[in-house]
């Protein structure tokens, strides 16, 4: 039997308005438990600027644990079209080393899968989109790993296509998730929706189980900051909400993945409490 192994799944903790405290929670956590890695699914600042992006660095920089970042749609520039268009992860270039990073962990490989791009022929941009060459990359990637190693696909957007009120949300994620499945990818990590889940979504291929990863923002939707503390075992991997607020994890998941990152309330309206889940989609399963 192999030794457990401990991964924290940060996501969202957009620079800028990212929450100090709970920051400050998660660097204590990581010099006590000392985790096998860290992987952080996107949108690590708030508007992509260059200072927000310093102070993401230096904070990643001060882990001294094996890391990834995932490009999320809050990283793309928003106040220069010209640097979006035609360079739009220059500004990541001093995190490059940890950018889309592929781990080799001790049976298990974590590769990374794009969402988030520049243009697309729809608005918002800021919703998921799978390309043909971001998923063959990934894929590629996957047939690549050492044998017997167990696969975890890190992303910025949950896969699914369309709600089930048939919102459309990451074009090319009902393909992704079949490939990924047929591959038996053990989960897609992601971020996105500011609530953490574990969901499994039917593929044409079988299951495909999805975890995602709440804030470490001040930008919270319905539960309070927190990140996803992963034991990796021999029957699976165990996801546990770490969270400031001493809310359980099966309080923290949301039961369905939302359109958006924006709490579905009208001007006026109170925040919903802690654990409840205003105005989504039925479960997928």
């Amino acid at each position: 039997m192999a030794a457990p192994l401990t991964l924290f799944h940060l996501s969202d903790i957009h620079f800028g308005l990212e929450d100090r405290a709970a920051l400050a929670g998660v660097e204590s956590a990581i010099r006590q438990q000392r985790p096998a890695a860290v992987l952080i699914t996107g949108d690590l600042t708030m508007r992509a600027r260059h200072r927000e992006f310093a102070a993401a660095r230096e904070w990643i920089g001060a882990l001294d644990v094996p890391v990834t970042v995932e490009v999320g749609n809050h990283d793309m520039p928003y106040f220069n079209p010209w640097e979006r268009f035609t360079d739009p992860y220059r500004r990541f270039l001093e995190l490059q080393a940890v950018l889309e990073k592929p781990l080799e962990l001790p049976g298990i490989s974590v590769i990374p899968l794009l969402t988030a791009v520049k243009a697309q022929w729809r608005w918002p941009w800021s919703e998921g989109l799978v390309s043909k060459r971001a998923l063959a990359d990934t894929l590629s990637a996957i047939d690549r790993v050492p044998k017997g190693n167990r696969v975890l696909v890190t992303a910025h957007h949950p896969l699914i296509e369309r709600s089930p009120r048939g919102q459309r949300l990451t074009i090319g994620g009902t393909a992704a998730m079949a490939e990924l499945a047929a591959r038996g990818v053990e989960a897609v990590l992601t971020g996105h929706v500011h609530d953490p889940f574990d969901l499994v979504a039917e593929t044409a291929s079988g299951p495909l189980r999805m975890i995602g990863a709440g804030t470490l923002s001040k930008r919270i939707r319905s539960t309070p900051a927190s990140y996803n503390e992963l034991t990796v075992i021999d029957g699976g991997i165990a996801v546990a909400v770490r969270n400031f607020a001493d809310v359980s994890t099966r309080d923290m998941q949301i039961a369905s993945v939302p359109k958006d990152a924006m709490p579905p309330r009208q001007p006026g309206e109170p925040v919903a409490p802690i654990g409840a889940v205003p105005d989504v989609d039925p479960p997928l399963h």
